[in-house]
């Protein structure tokens, strides 16, 4: 049940958390990934491993698809599978920023039907499960709907290259925020009007994410338009656009087939 799938969400959430915490300006070991993967510190593995033995030993048959543990293709197969990502916003939580999350996920086949991400350093739990409102703290949220023009759009500055726009950018108000997971939340939120990325995103980045957003009301899609699915053989999103059904349009309108737009594909 998407419901009892969700307190267990909770549950574990706040325990990453609180193990987190223990970390955060106290000076964590840190090193870079291979290939330019970016940083990751002893409290990310930390976190990792308390959330899957937590998680795997309350849903056994579920599959695990976590940022930092090797992916197993046995996930393909399973009904449900967990995405993970133990510390969304790792240099921030290494700078000592409050702006780091955890997120997670659980996948129906390829749909999120539970999610949560959580700032301890906030104190805020945004949730939702799929049949059920988008939550911040167990109160729903309301997005702020805006047309194209002066709406507030949490991207990267890549994101607003006119390669990926017909003709020009639009008049957005960019801002930013380091944990990805959290930028799909504040737009639930309707602390800004959209989020986009012209990047491809990882599964455990957005998944949590996606479906808060959704159930909040919300369209959530691939930056193409296209329907996001989850739990793959990639575990990639091909970029993103969150907004409000107006905005989300305006949006696909202006990106359209630019070059940018079909390099994506």
């Amino acid at each position: 049940m998407p419901a009892n799938d969700l307190a267990l969400l909770e549950q574990a959430a706040h325990e990453a958390g609180e193990i987190a915490l223990r970390y955060w300006r106290n000076d964590p070991q840190s090193w870079e990934k291979d290939a330019g993967a970016g940083p990751v510190s002893e409290a990310d593995l930390a976190v990792n491993a308390h959330l899957e033995q937590l998680l795997r030993t309350a849903r056994p048959h579920y599959g695990w698809l976590s940022e930092e543990s090797a992916d197993d293709a046995s996930r393909l197969d399973a009904e449900h599978c967990f995405i993970i990502d133990p510390i969304d916003g790792t240099r921030a939580f290494l700078a000592g920023q409050e702006g780091f999350s955890h997120s997670l996920a659980i996948a129906t086949g390829d749909r999120v039907t539970a999610a949560v991400v959580h700032l301890p350093a906030r104190d805020m739990t945004y949730s939702a499960h799929v049949h059920g409102p988008g939550l911040l703290n167990g109160q729903p949220m309301t997005p702020r709907d805006h047309d194209i023009e002066g709406a507030t759009v949490l991207a990267s500055k890549p994101s607003l290259d006119p390669v990926f726009w017909q003709g020009r950018v639009p008049p957005i108000r960019r801002e930013f925020r380091p944990s990805l997971a959290w930028r799909l939340c504040l737009v639930a939120e309707g602390q800004f009007n959209a989020t986009l990325s012209t990047r491809a995103a990882w599964e455990w980045d957005i998944a949590a994410g996606s479906l808060i957003a959704e159930r909040a009301g919300c369209i959530a899609t691939e930056i193409s338009g296209r329907e996001m699915r989850f739990n793959t053989a990639r575990a990639l999103s091909d970029g993103l656009l969150i907004a409000p059904p107006r905005l989300h349009g305006q949006l696909i309108a202006a990106l359209g087939d630019a070059p940018g737009a079909r390099a994506r594909t």
